[in-house]
């Protein structure tokens, strides 16, 4: 377990973690933490309003991170064998770094969501996809 490519993916699954834990922040804290993490104001007055969509996706996101980070772990060898971790990495893996490249294009779609938003989470989601596919590869023996 104490090969690069595990350490990548424990890293990977720890900033899958984190990210999940900050979108559980928001849904605690409301509406400030919405416009500190650059989700726009739209969004910011729905959760003021108390409207339940804001949270429903915020959780939906969250439990994905966690999943992931579930994956990386089993990946690495730290937890035991997922259903078809290799294949759920690889598509992680993809999701990230597409996510992270594809921000010119997304960010129309979003019109509300800050800039700080869009260069921060690209970066972030761009280091996380990185390293579980450095992780993935590593473990699989294909570097």
């Amino acid at each position: 377990m104490s090969n690069l490519g595990s350490q990548a993916l424990i890293a990977g699954a720890a900033l899958s973690a984190a990210a999940a834990l900050a979108h559980l922040a928001c849904i605690v804290l409301g509406a400030p933490a919405y416009r500190v993490m650059g989700a726009g104001e739209r969004i910011a007055r729905a959760v003021e309003a108390r409207k339940l969509q804001p949270a429903l996706v915020t959780l939906t996101i969250a439990v994905m991170l966690f999943g992931w980070s579930a994956y990386a772990l089993s990946g690495a060898g730290v937890i035991g064998a997922l259903p078809l971790t290799k294949l759920a990495l690889v598509l992680i893996s993809g999701i990230y770094l597409g996510r992270a490249l594809a921000f010119p294009l997304l960010k129309p779609m979003f019109a509300g969501n800050s800039d700080t938003f869009w260069w921060v989470s690209s970066a972030l989601c761009g280091a996380m996809g990185a390293l579980h596919a450095f992780g993935t590869l590593a473990q699989w023996h294909v570097l």
